[in-house]
C-alpha cells in the first residue's frame, strides 16, 4: 500500500513554476528520501502533501485520503524552518504538540517525557525553548514531530545546523522508526544521509522528477569508472570512451583512469581484456557514490 502518492502535480506561483507534473508514491515502511538541490520544489512539494499549500493541478493521497487536518493524528512533520513558542519549556512544548495532534494529556506527557531522554534534553526539560542552543531547539522541535508516535513521518531538511553527533543520533531515530513500521520520507540535498539511511529516492530538478528508485538503479543511471594499471593505454579498447594518466609507476608501467562508453559494464572491459591478452596488472571498478548520481542528475543543464 502506497502511504502518499502523487499524481501530475503542479505548483504555480504566478508564472513561476515550481514543480511541474510531479508523480511519485512512497511505499509503507522504510525511509524514502526526496533529494534534490536548493529551489528544486522539494518543500514546496511537501508543504502540499501537508495541505498548507494547495496544488494548481494534480491530485495527492496521503494514508488514502487527500490531504486535510484529518490526517494529522497519524503525521509528523519536522519543517526546515524551525517554529517554537520561545517562553514554553521544553517538556510543555512537546506536550503542546501531542495533545494537537488528538492525544490525551497523560499519553502526551508520558510520550514526550521518553522522548526528551531519548534526546539527552531531560536537564532542560522545565527551560523555556529561548534558552537553548539551535541543535538542541531542533531536536524539540523533532520530539514534537514524533511525540504521537505517526505512521508517516515528513522530515525537511531535517540534518541542517546539527553538529555530527547529533547528525549521527537523528539517524539511529530514523532507522528506528522505520524498524517499528513507520514511514519516513525526508527531504535533504546532502548526499551522505541518503546513502546511509534511504531505501528509495527521488531525484528533482528544477521542480521535474529525474529519477525514482533504489540506491542500486540510481547507481546505474551513471557509468562506473575503472582504474587499470598496464603498460599500454586502454584507449583503443572497445566498450572505452576516455582515458587519463593518472600515475606513472616503475618498470614501465602506468596507473590509467578509465571511462566508459553508455551501456558497457566493467566485466565486459575484463572479457576483451582477456580474449586480447592485454597487458594488466590491476583492475579496479569504481561505483559511483550517491554524490556522484546527483552531480549527474541534478546539476546544471538538467531538468527544466
Amino acid at each position: 500500500m502506497a502511504v502518499l502518492m502523487l499524481d501530475r502535480v503542479v505548483k504555480r506561483f504566478g508564472e513561476f513554476t515550481a514543480v511541474d507534473e510531479l508523480s511519485f508514491s512512497v511505499p509503507e515502511g522504510g525511509v524514502f528520501g526526496f533529494l534534490g538541490g536548493n529551489g528544486a520544489g522539494k518543500t514546496t512539494s511537501l508543504r502540499m502533501v501537508l495541505d498548507i499549500l494547495r496544488p494548481t493541478t494534480g491530485t495527492i493521497e496521503v494514508l488514502g485520503k487527500p490531504p486535510s487536518r484529518e490526517n494529522s493524528t497519524q503525521l509528523g512533520f519536522l519543517p526546515e524552518e524551525r517554529g517554537l513558542y520561545r517562553r514554553m519549556t521544553v517538556l510543555d512544548t512537546v506536550v503542546y504538540f501531542g495533545r494537537l495532534k488528538g492525544m490525551k494529556r497523560d499519553a502526551a506527557r508520558k510520550s514526550a517525557m521518553a522522548l526528551i531522554e531519548r534526546f539527552d534534553l531531560v536537564p532542560w526539560a522545565r527551560q523555556a525553548v529561548d534558552k537553548l542552543s539551535k541543535g538542541m531547539s531542533q531536536k524539540v522541535q523533532l520530539a514534537a514531530a514524533l511525540v504521537n508516535a505517526p505512521r508517516l513521518v515528513i522530515l525537511d531538511e531535517p540534518f541542517s545546523g546539527l553538529d555530527p553527533l547529533n547528525q549521527d543520533i537523528l539517524e539511529d531515530v530514523v532507522r528506528e522508526l522505520a524498524r517499528n513500521g513507520s514511514t519516513v520520507v525526508f527531504s535533504t540535498h546532502i548526499m551522505q544521509h541518503a546513502e546511509r539511511l534511504c531505501d528509495r529516492m527521488l531525484f528533482l530538478a528544477r521542480g521535474r522528477k529525474v529519477f525514482e528508485g533504489g540506491q542500486e538503479d540510481a547507481r546505474r543511471a551513471v557509468p562506473a569508472r575503472l582504474t587499470m594499471v598496464s603498460r599500454v593505454s586502454p584507449i583503443g579498447l572497445p566498450g572505452v570512451s576516455r582515458v587519463s594518466l593518472a600515475e606513472s609507476l616503475a618498470d614501465g608501467w602506468n596507473l590509467w583512469d578509465v571511462g566508459l562508453a553508455p551501456d558497457v559494464v566493467p566485466g565486459d572491459i575484463l572479457e576483451i581484456c582477456t580474449a586480447q591478452s592485454f597487458p594488466l596488472r590491476d583492475f579496479t571498478v569504481h561505483s559511483p557514490s550517491l554524490h556522484d548520481v546527483f552531480l549527474r542528475l541534478v546539476g546544471p543543464g538538467n531538468g527544466r
